[in-house]
């Protein structure tokens, strides 16, 4: 309604971005991508080429395209949530990452390639698997049977079914505290950090789901476990792949799911770095708020992954769906998209340098609101001029 002539009715909301969420559908193409080129040039850059678009190229696209902070109206909210047009687009995802997961296994070993060329189609075959996880984060997170059973289904293929019982009950339980494998320390590395996190997430949905099935009197070892049912999907894919393809392809599958889950991995690395929530003077942790998650409104990069570099807002509303997840001007923001992140990640140092005074910008150089490498704590509290209020614990 027109609050100045509320006569007026105002015109309908309309998702500018409606019809870019189809694009999505063309990010398992970057399996194929690789092999067409070098079908045409059989030299071993070709391979290469999807690996470089994503680490290299994508982060430019992400900086020329600039960022976009324009959200829903909430009155809009509802609708759009309710529209299924979304919903059809992360469906139909679901069996074409499936199918660019098959189809890089089969080029892998039915095409005589160099090492580096095998090397290539892991790399990119494990990035569509990442793309898998970060669809199954989408679908996991949702009530809908449908979804919960596509959610497993998409997680299967590089074997991380474990997923939605550590990210939805554990992840988001914990987050931004010591006590969470998944979120990442000020001045803790990425590969430090992967020798946390990935251990440490399935252990805890190990024991999360062995809980629930106590409560509810099940039995641990029975199609009842949730962490059984989409292991016994990724079994019958890898069989039958084997079976097809012959057992070398195991390997593959292997190096290609290690890679996928390593950019879960990195995301979470990304996604809360150094970031604390406060404990209260009663003893209670102070709620998950949008400051709590690093934030990234770049278009191009946002456009691949649902809207999972709204981050913020996930955390805070964690049922709201990709379509209308809100940008916030007063949460911390990362200065690329997450493939730039990413890349930048892998280089401790660089990443130090770029993020750990935006880290210390974003929390107003309150050392009670960082997650500090407890190593490097004294370190890093003299180098960028932190103290302590009185009675603050470290």
């Amino acid at each position: 309604m027109n609050l100045i002539n509320p006569s007026v009715s105002s015109p309908p909301y309309v998702d500018r971005k409606r019809h870019a969420w189809v694009l999505s559908l063309l990010v398992p193409t970057l399996v194929g991508l690789g092999p067409v080129l070098y079908r045409a040039w059989p030299t071993t850059l070709m391979l290469w080429l999807p690996v470089i678009f994503v680490y290299c190229v994508a982060p430019l696209i992400d900086l020329a395209l600039g960022a976009d902070t324009s959200n829903p109206p909430e009155d809009a909210v509802p609708q759009l949530e309710a529209d299924p047009y979304y919903r059809r687009v992360t469906y139909a995802l679901v069996p074409l990452l499936w199918g660019a997961f098959v189809y890089g296994a089969w080029f892998c070993m039915r095409t005589p390639l160099t090492w580096a060329g095998q090397l290539a189609i892991v790399i990119t075959t494990g990035m569509v698997g990442g793309f898998c996880i970060n669809l199954g984060h989408e679908l996991g997170h949702k009530k809908s049977p449908v979804e919960r059973w596509l959610a497993k289904i998409v997680l299967a293929p590089t074997f991380y079914g474990h997923f939605t019982i550590e990210h939805n009950r554990g992840h988001h339980r914990d987050v931004a505290t010591a006590a969470d494998p998944a979120s990442s320390r000020m001045g803790e590395g990425i590969w430090v950090f992967a020798l946390r996190e990935m251990p440490g997430a399935f252990r805890r949905a190990w024991r999360l789901e062995r809980e629930r099935m106590k409560i509810d009197g099940l039995p641990f070892w029975s199609l009842h476990n949730e962490l059984l049912q989409p292991a016994l999907i990724t079994v019958g894919l890898w069989a039958a792949l084997a079976l097809w393809l012959g057992p070398k392809v195991l390997v593959f599958l292997l190096l290609a799911s290690l890679w996928a889950n390593f950019q879960l991995t990195t995301a979470n690395y990304i996604e809360h770095y150094g970031l604390l929530r406060r404990t209260g003077a009663d003893g209670r942790l102070e709620r998950c708020a949008p400051q709590h998650s690093w934030n990234s409104n770049h278009v191009f990069s946002n456009w691949a992954v649902f809207h999972l570099q709204r981050h913020s807002d996930h955390h805070a509303h964690p049922m709201r769906r990709y379509q209308s997840l809100r940008h916030f001007d007063d949460v911390p923001q990362l200065p690329n998209g997450y493939f730039g992140m990413f890349t930048i990640a892998y280089f401790p140092p660089l990443w130090f340098a770029l993020m750990d005074g935006r880290l210390v910008e974003a929390v107003h150089s309150d050392p009670s609101r960082i997650n500090f490498s407890p190593r490097r704590r004294a370190a890093l509290m003299r180098r960028h001029g932190l103290v302590d209020s009185p009675g603050a614990t470290a």
